[in-house]
């Protein structure tokens, strides 16, 4: 990869469009980045790998847009580069916020990125042509293109020696965290760990596998029961190997055992099955004769019943007679009962009309009821007259009432309005002096504020005046190390004009050539040549340190300026806030604000003081017209009240003597009303009573002349006689059904087989049930024990063939888990076989580390002049931990190995920077090969001395020697002095500029 132009627009601290020329820049394959801390140097290089990867080097928040940059400037890097043959140029702007095109506000300016390849066309003319627009096609790409990582290329690229110098002091997995990253390893971690989930996949596999042999054993030990006996001992979780071909010899044991159980079982059941049947026969014989001893006994016991039912069923005979002659007389019979009920019913309801009447009309006869009546209705309509009056004198009541209210109204609001008028004037002086103590406090207010505009101004010019004060000091101090500068500088430029002159004759003998006449002497002949001193200045050394002469001059002066022009601004803000110390102005200020603000509080009620002397103006007003008003009203009110109450006094009696006892004269006509009704209700029930009773005996003397002829004595027996046709259909069924079972009964006594039967002795059907119950309790015993043990057996036998299939997985198993831990222990470094307890990863870094090492030491032994030499350790760490990535480096004045910690400063600065150089190959290497013709360091050249500086700069000539530049970011000056080509960053407030320098330093 090799740089060429790198353009910045307001990026970092870059507030303008700035363009790095890396093709001059690297003219001599090695230059210098310098400048002020923070000006941006690192910003550089977070360029680079923003246009290369899309994201800045370390932190992805990190904020690119520079705060110096207009608004409408955007952020944009553009790098041209060349990688793997391919010239190409990338350009990024991240997302930002811009101004609207448009009307006013920001927007967001989403990221954007466009790639550019170099191409020639038929004719031989090159040109950029657009490859892509896609943020993630180019940074593939470039990823191709580069072989490595943002994490590769940041620590490849540009060696940071801080993190080196950690990185040769770390323990070993700080070192394994680093190599792990630059070297993508995670994948050998990826091994270890899918490894060890093997193993305990296998291991819960093969645990499992145990548990089911367990479990079936289990199953078996629990199906056998205690009866069944092995020669071997169940399998058990402490021993193992008796899981396998011991338990199935065991399961055989007793599968064996439960086969001659089950044929001994079987045989009992065949001889309980033949017993069961034969009792079977017995007790069938044995409840049909108690089935036949029952019926005829039976028979028996309801033919005596029936012959005992004789006289009844006489009696019901009789009963049918007399109530088919009754039943000729029913229309006559019935006439009767109906005449003496409705006789019943007239009497009732003459003693209920009558129960309702008052004791003076209960002994009237019918016609003198209707009279009273009579009367009682025309009283009602007298009273009807006088309801009006009534509703008039609710309506007086209802206006008294009101009235009563009105005039308690006006009361309070007479005594209201007194009340208010008595206490004004203390309310109103008390407002007026509210309203003078607030203006008073308005006058007070506009002193305290002339005098803090004044102060105001007094503290903002003690604030400049101190200010100015502690920059002059600075700039005093700045003048005298400028002025001292100056000296030396002159000083430089004289000596080196006096060695200059004293060495002219060897500079005007450079220039001389045979032949050629002498511009001093003429002669064309040279005999004896001024031989130049070692060191011998020339023109341009005498030039160049003229050049810093002056510029020191300029700068020394440029200060003088700046502190004249720093010690009047002093003078002029001291003249305006005199020498009054700022804090002693700040408090005078803090404590005028709080008088200032309290008075402000104060004024602001007069605003409200006046506010309620208007209203208490409107208030009085209102307060006299409302006792005026309460006052004429309250007497009107009073002479109506007492009016309208003696009209009421009159009408009240008068309605009084109209109502009675009555609370009104609705209820009084209500109850006159209610007394004429029943009057009128009792003169017409004793009317129809007296009709009743006649009706009654001439339907009862028919009657008894009708039962009479019917043979009945009298009229209550032909009644009683009366039947209904459903009760004298009953009785025609209970006869018939008598005289049916007689005859059924007698047939089935007369049944040859029944008493044949009622002959024998009676049948025992419970011993019979007794006998039969045993034998099927005797064969279902022994039935279900042959199909226990047969299916024990079945059981078993099944059992044991998943068993075998068990046992055979579980062999499987644990010979996988075997393997599997082996693997793992070997991966993890916890093998006791292993002659190195190291894990896979940090095994294969270790290797990766003895290359990064031995890259390293051919530098070092350069560095050091071959007295360093790194050197890798793999030893076992303490206490058996497993090996770590040991690093230790061998002096060879000594013979002995030494820790990296004890190393100088220098020391460790070119060990470390040895240790960059030689990852920065190896990492080259890891990632495809593709060379890296520019390579950026990172300071630390200020902890070397000079010899060691010179042979570390030799190391980095070699480095360019192979056609690879190199960019050093230093603060050091002899380094300013060396390198020739130097890009130098320069810090302001407007931001951040680049300079392209092609001289050395002096």
């Amino acid at each position: 990869m090799r740089l060429h132009h790198l353009t910045l627009q307001a990026f970092g601290p870059f507030a303008g469009t700035h363009t790095v020329d890396f093709d001059a820049l690297s003219a001599d394959n090695l230059f210098l980045l310098h400048g002020d801390t923070g000006a941006g140097k690192s910003t550089l290089f977070t360029a680079i790998c923003f246009a290369l990867y899309g994201e800045p080097p370390v932190e992805r928040d990190l904020l690119l847009r520079s705060h110096h940059a207009p608004a409408d400037l955007l952020t944009q890097v553009t790098l041209d580069v060349t990688i793997a043959g391919h010239r190409l140029r990338i350009e990024r702007e991240p997302q930002q916020t811009r101004p609207k095109r448009s009307g006013t506000g920001e927007t967001v300016h989403k990221a954007e990125t466009r790639l550019q390849r170099w191409t020639t066309d038929s004719l031989g003319q090159g040109h950029w042509e657009p490859s892509s627009s896609s943020h993630q096609e180019t940074g593939k790409e470039i990823k191709d293109l580069l072989g490595m990582s943002r994490t590769q290329f940041c620590q490849v690229v540009l060696l940071p020696q801080n993190e080196f110098t950690k990185f040769l002091y770390a323990a070993a997995p700080q070192r394994r965290e680093l190599l792990g990253k630059l070297f993508h390893t995670d994948r050998y971690a990826q091994i270890e760990r899918w490894l060890n989930d093997h193993s305990r996949t296998t291991q819960k596999n093969r645990d499992a596998a145990r548990d089911e042999v367990l479990h079936l054993a289990a199953r078996i030990h629990q199906a056998a029961g205690p009866d069944l006996k092995s020669e071997h001992d169940a399998p058990t979780p402490d021993i193992p190997h008796a899981l396998t071909d011991l338990a199935l010899v065991w399961a055989q044991d007793l599968i064996q055992a439960s086969q001659a159980d089950a044929l001994t079982a079987q045989a009992d059941a065949e001889k309980a099955k033949k017993n069961q049947a034969e009792h079977q026969i017995l007790e069938a014989a044995t409840r049909v004769l108690h089935q036949q001893q029952t019926t005829h006994a039976a028979a028996r016991s309801e033919l005596d019943r029936l012959h005992e039912q004789t006289p009844h069923q006489e009696a019901l005979g009789r009963r049918r007679e007399q109530a088919r002659r009754a039943q000729q007389l029913a229309p006559l019979l019935h006439a009767a009962s109906t005449a003496r009920t409705d006789h019943t019913h007239a009497q009732d309801t003459e003693s209920a009309a009558r129960s309702r009447l008052l004791p003076e009309h209960a002994t009237l006869q019918a016609a003198d009821l209707a009279t009273a009546g009579q009367r009682m209705r025309d009283d009602v309509a007298v009273l009807g007259t006088l309801l009006p009056e009534e509703t008039n004198l609710r309506q007086l009541t209802a206006d008294l009432e009101r009235i009563d209210a009105e005039r308690q109204d006006f009361t309070v609001q007479q005594h209201t309005a007194r009340n208010w008028l008595e206490q004004e004037t203390t309310h109103r002086a008390a407002l007026d002096a509210r309203r003078e103590t607030a203006r008073q406090a308005e006058e007070e207010g506009r002193r305290h504020r002339d005098q803090l505009e004044t102060l105001t101004s007094r503290v903002e010019a003690a604030e400049r005046r101190d200010a100015h004060l502690a920059q002059i000091t600075a700039t005093e101090q700045r003048l005298a190390a400028a002025q001292q500068t100056t000296e030396m500088a002159a000083q430089d430029h004289i000596d080196i004009r006096r060695r200059r002159t004293e060495g002219m004759a060897a500079e005007l003998a450079a220039s001389l050539t045979d032949g050629a006449p002498c511009p001093v002497c003429g002669s064309c002949s040279h005999p004896a040549l001024a031989a130049a001193l070692d060191g011998q200045p020339t023109r341009e050394d005498e030039q160049a340190a003229e050049e810093t002469h002056q510029r020191a001059q300029q700068q020394r002066d440029a200060i003088a300026s700046e502190l004249q022009q720093l010690r009047e601004n002093a003078a002029t803000a001291t003249g305006e806030a005199g020498d009054t110390p700022l804090a002693d102005l700040t408090a005078e200020h803090e404590a005028l604000t709080t008088q200032l603000t309290d008075a402000l509080q104060r004024a602001a009620d007069r605003g409200a003081a006046d506010e309620e002397l208007l209203a208490m103006d409107r208030e009085h007003s209102a307060m006299t017209q409302q006792l005026n008003l309460a006052t004429a009203r309250l007497s009107a009110r009073n002479a109506t009240y007492d009016t309208q109450s003696q009209r009421q006094a009159e009408l009240t009696k008068k309605l009084d003597d109209a109502r009675g006892t009555a609370p009104t004269l609705a209820a009084r006509i209500d109850e006159l009303t209610r007394t004429a009704d029943h009057l009128k209700q009792a003169a017409e029930a004793s009317r129809a009573a007296a009709i009743a009773a006649e009706t009654r005996d001439t339907r009862t003397t028919e009657a008894t002349a009708a039962a009479s002829t019917q043979g009945f004595d009298t009229l209550a027996a032909a009644e009683q006689a009366l039947l209904s046709e459903e009760d004298l259909g009953n009785i025609e069924e209970e006869i018939n059904q008598w005289r049916e079972a007689r005859a059924t009964h007698q047939a089935v006594l007369d049944n040859p087989a029944l008493q044949q039967a009622a002959a024998q002795p009676p049948a025992d059907v419970d011993a019979a049930a007794v006998r039969r119950g045993a034998a099927d309790d005797q064969y279902v015993q022994a039935a279900a024990t042959a199909g226990n043990a047969q299916a024990r057996t079945t059981e078993l036998t099944d059992l044991a063939a998943t068993l075998g299939e068990a046992v055979e997985r579980l062999e499987a198993l644990d010979k996988a888990h075997s393997t599997a831990r082996h693997l793992a222990d070997l991966a993890t470094g916890n093998s006791t076989s292993a002659r190195v307890r190291m894990q896979l990863e940090a095994y294969v870094l270790a290797a990766r580390l003895e290359q990064v090492v031995a890259a390293a030491n051919t530098r070092l032994g350069l560095m050091s002049e071959g007295r360093y030499t790194l050197r890798h350790s793999d030893h076992q760490a303490a206490h058996g931990a497993r090996s770590g990535l040991g690093l230790e480096i061998t002096d060879a004045w000594t013979g002995r190995p030494r820790k990296t910690d004890t190393l100088s400063g220098g020391e460790s600065f070119f060990a470390s920077l040895s240790l960059a150089l030689g990852l920065a190959d190896v990492v080259t290497h890891e990632v495809g090969g593709n060379p890296l013709d520019t390579l950026f360091i990172d300071e630390g050249f200020g902890t070397l001395d000079d010899d060691t500086l010179h042979k570390v700069l030799d190391v980095l000539d070699s480095l360019r020697a192979h056609d690879r530049t190199v960019g050093v970011i230093s603060h050091v000056p002899e380094l300013r002095r060396r390198i020739t080509q130097r890009l130098y960053v320069r810090k302001g407030l407007t931001g951040s500029t680049l300079a392209h320098l092609t001289e050395a330093a002096e």
